[in-house]
């Protein structure tokens, strides 16, 4: 599938920001599974200074400053991107059996999955989380089949709420609450399988939405998403078993959907993290601008295929018409007419 993603996020400023510097992530990763077409970062005003690097996690990050009075910041970024059907690997390596490679002893095989089993600042360890975590994990089942049951169990424990949170509510508080947004429900799936001594990551980007029936999408109508991605060792072949690499599997508890390399073709991923504070969208250091007013708008559209019949049954349409037009002269002058407005909304 071919999506269009346009993100933009507008500050207003009161008094003036006199000086500003910022850091952005707002390019979706570029995958095997998922292909990135195109970028645009658009930023107004116009940066003093600009750059592009690439974070300890893969993710493209931009920095940039800003050395002029503004009373407004405007970043919209616009990307296109391709991706791919997904499916659930058939693994069956048991949790405990994975739990037990995490664990320290000498000369242990070194796995970078390692750093995504201990605790983040959003997504600490804690007993209430293994507590909930502990009913989807009966001994010997497979760490699969323990993650999707504990992906079930939030999406049906939980109740999607907004503005029931803020963006630091602690993850803790939303699991004793029962309700939060997906931010929140992927920070307690994470800190469930933390907790539990497995590795788990915490996955930003975007998700394809649909307009109610006889309503039409709006634009900037979407919300950035957020998901979680839980590691699954490489798998050896045996009898009814085929060999497997090394994978993460993402899992939605929002949405109650899973799968490898990620939960749809209807997903973007932009980046991933030990949890939101590795990959927010924006933040920055400002001086001025006491207090401030934050707006945010993005719209994801799948891109209309092209077909190469009708595009060829125009030119040859167009090649005959022009074909007559030589033939008999110049047609008369065509009536001018005013163009159809059309209504974008920021």
């Amino acid at each position: 599938m071919k999506l269009s993603i346009t993100h933009e996020t507008m500050y207003d400023y009161r008094p003036a920001v006199e000086t500003a510097q910022h850091m952005a992530y707002l390019t979706p990763r570029d995958l095997p599974s998922q292909q990135l077409l195109h970028h645009l970062l658009e930023i107004t005003p116009q940066p003093a200074q600009i750059s592009s690097t690439e974070d300890v996690f893969g993710n493209t990050r931009h920095f940039f400053s800003l050395q002029v009075p503004h009373r407004r910041l405007q970043v919209v970024a616009t990307s296109e991107v391709t991706t791919q059907t997904s499916t659930l690997p058939r693994h069956l390596t048991s949790w405990e059996v994975v739990r037990e490679r995490f664990r320290y002893h000498a000369a242990a095989v070194f796995d970078a999955a390692n750093e995504f089993v201990f605790a983040s600042s959003m997504a600490p360890h804690h007993s209430d989380f293994a507590a909930y975590a502990r009913p989807s994990f009966p001994p010997g089942q497979s760490l699969l089949l323990c993650a999707l049951d504990l992906m079930h169990r939030i999406y049906h424990d939980f109740s999607y709420e907004s503005l029931s949170t803020e963006v630091n509510t602690p993850a803790l508080q939303a699991l004793a609450q029962r309700k939060g947004v997906c931010q929140d429900f992927a920070h307690i799936f994470v800190a469930c399988l933390r907790s539990m001594g497995l590795a788990a990551r915490y996955v930003s980007g975007y998700l394809l939405t649909n307009p109610a029936p006889g309503t039409v999408k709006l634009r900037g109508s979407d919300a950035s998403h957020a998901w979680a991605s839980v590691y699954l060792p490489a798998q050896s072949a045996s009898n009814d078993l085929p060999a497997l690499p090394a994978c993460w599997v993402d899992l939605d508890p929002t949405n109650d959907r899973a799968g490898w390399p990620s939960p749809g073709e209807d997903y973007v991923t932009l980046a991933i993290g030990r949890d939101f504070s590795d990959v927010s969208p924006m933040r920055g250091v400002i001086h001025g601008g006491a207090s401030h007013v934050l707006t945010v708008g993005v719209t994801v559209e799948p891109v209309p295929s092209i077909s190469f019949g009708s595009e060829q049954s125009q030119t040859q349409s167009q090649s005959q018409s022009q074909s007559q037009s030589q033939r008999q002269g110049p047609p008369p002058a065509a009536a001018k007419s005013g163009e159809p407005s059309r209504e974008q909304g920021l």
